[in-house]
C-alpha cells in the first residue's frame, strides 16, 4: 500500500471517530492548489502540514463536523468542480486528490 493509500485509508477510519474534518485558511480564503481544496481526519494532521509546508505557513485550522461536510461542503465541492484532497502530509502537501462523490461514498453507512 502507497502512503497517499494509507492516509486515504486511515481518512475514513479517524473522521467518523472524531465526528470532524479539519480544512485551512488564510485572509485569502480557502486553498485549492491543483483544484483540490485538502482535508484532513485529525487536528494533528492539519497543524503538521502547516507547521512543515512553506506556502501554508501562518494559515488557520478550520474545524467542520462531519454531518456539515458531508451535507454541504461536498456538494458544493461537486457544484464548484473541485476535488477532496485526502490527509495530504509531507513537506510538499501531497496525498489522494478524489471526487467529492467519491469520498461521500466511503459514509454512506453512517
Amino acid at each position: 500500500m502507497s502512503l497517499s493509500a494509507a492516509h486515504a485509508a486511515a481518512f475514513r477510519r479517524e473522521a467518523p471517530a472524531e465526528g470532524r474534518v479539519f480544512t485551512i485558511r488564510d485572509s485569502g480564503g480557502y486553498p485549492a492548489p491543483g483544484g483540490a481544496l485538502p482535508f484532513w481526519s485529525k487536528r494533528s494532521r492539519a497543524e503538521r502540514v502547516v507547521g512543515a509546508v512553506d506556502a501554508y505557513h501562518g494559515f488557520e485550522i478550520v474545524d467542520i463536523p462531519l454531518g456539515d461536510w458531508l451535507d454541504s461542503w461536498l456538494p458544493g465541492l461537486r457544484r464548484d468542480d473541485l476535488l477532496v484532497g485526502v490527509n495530504w502530509a509531507g513537506a510538499r502537501a501531497t496525498g489522494f486528490d478524489l471526487t467529492p462523490a467519491r469520498v461521500a461514498g466511503w459514509f454512506t453507512a453512517l
